[in-house]
């Protein structure tokens, strides 16, 4: 006989492994991100900024999958930290841009190694790491 709970057993489940190595990931990233005093959700910020070095409010949501509820109050940290600067443009004031500041283009020289000492941490080959992104990716860009 079927077990019709089966769907609902926790190890039959793609989203809980995906949960927990997120939190473990995150976990292995603080004792590096406390040294430079970011979260990793501002980590993240960072780095789309250090890329870019300017993006309106909305595209940053875009990259790093995040509302601007959650964008607003760390974004207003970040610019208390004097690493961003956000201002209203010009043609729309609706628009926010937030602009890396020579500050925050420093941090950067001290993130340098971070992307190194995560590797150590992290149990795959690179050629494992590359299809895992490649996978997770593929299942961000599909919707419901």
């Amino acid at each position: 006989m079927e077990d019709r709970y089966a769907g609902l057993r926790l190890g039959n489940q793609l989203c809980f492994p995906l949960y927990a190595c997120s939190r473990e990931i995150v976990k292995k990233y603080k004792p590096f991100l406390d040294d430079l005093d970011l979260t990793y959700t501002q980590y993240i910020t960072m780095m789309v900024l250090w890329e870019r070095g300017q993006i309106n409010v909305k595209e940053l949501g875009e990259c790093l999958y995040l509302d601007s509820g959650t964008l607003t109050p760390l974004l207003k940290k970040l610019e208390g930290k004097g690493w961003v600067t956000r201002q209203r443009a010009k043609e729309d004031e609706r628009v926010l841009i937030v602009t890396l500041t020579e500050e925050g283009m420093r941090l950067r020289e001290k993130a340098l190694v971070i992307p190194e000492k995560m590797s150590c941490c992290v149990r795959l080959s690179p050629e494992e790491a590359k299809t895992l992104y490649t996978l997770l990716y593929k299942m961000l860009g599909d919707s419901c």
